[in-house]
């Protein structure tokens, strides 16, 4: 496995423990939205945060662009990604700096659990 699905032991956390955070996680979206989210969910509202351009009807292309912007986001955590720039019409695009490592579905979605606690963390 890579660096970014183990962190050094500093930051060494349980199964148990990294669950209990996502569930908390979880627990607040749908107390907040009144639906508990799914992964997808998450992404696209993490895309329309980092649009700052409030809620609004958004087409489907439109969607697919706002999570590619929310996984940038989340990638740009562990120095995959960077913001480049922001487009004349407000929305951010990001540049590469290193592949995301290779992972089976279950790793990938660990990743992305891990990535997203990380962002809304931010919050706090």
């Amino acid at each position: 496995m890579s660096d970014d699905l183990n962190p050094g032991p500093e930051h060494l956390e349980t199964e148990a423990d990294f669950e209990h955070r996502w569930n908390v996680l979880l627990n607040e979206m749908e107390t907040r939205f009144g639906k508990r989210p799914d992964l997808n969910a998450l992404l696209l509202l993490i895309g329309v945060q980092e649009l700052g351009q409030g809620v609004a009807e958004f087409t489907k292309e439109q969607k697919q662009d706002l999570m590619h912007i929310a996984t940038c986001k989340l990638f740009s955590l562990s120095g995959h990604y960077e913001l480049e720039r922001v487009d004349e019409d407000g929305w951010p695009h990001y540049k590469l700096l290193r592949p995301v490592p290779f992972a089976f579905l279950k790793e990938q979605e660990r990743m992305m659990k891990w990535h997203m606690l990380e962002y809304f963390s931010l919050d706090d």
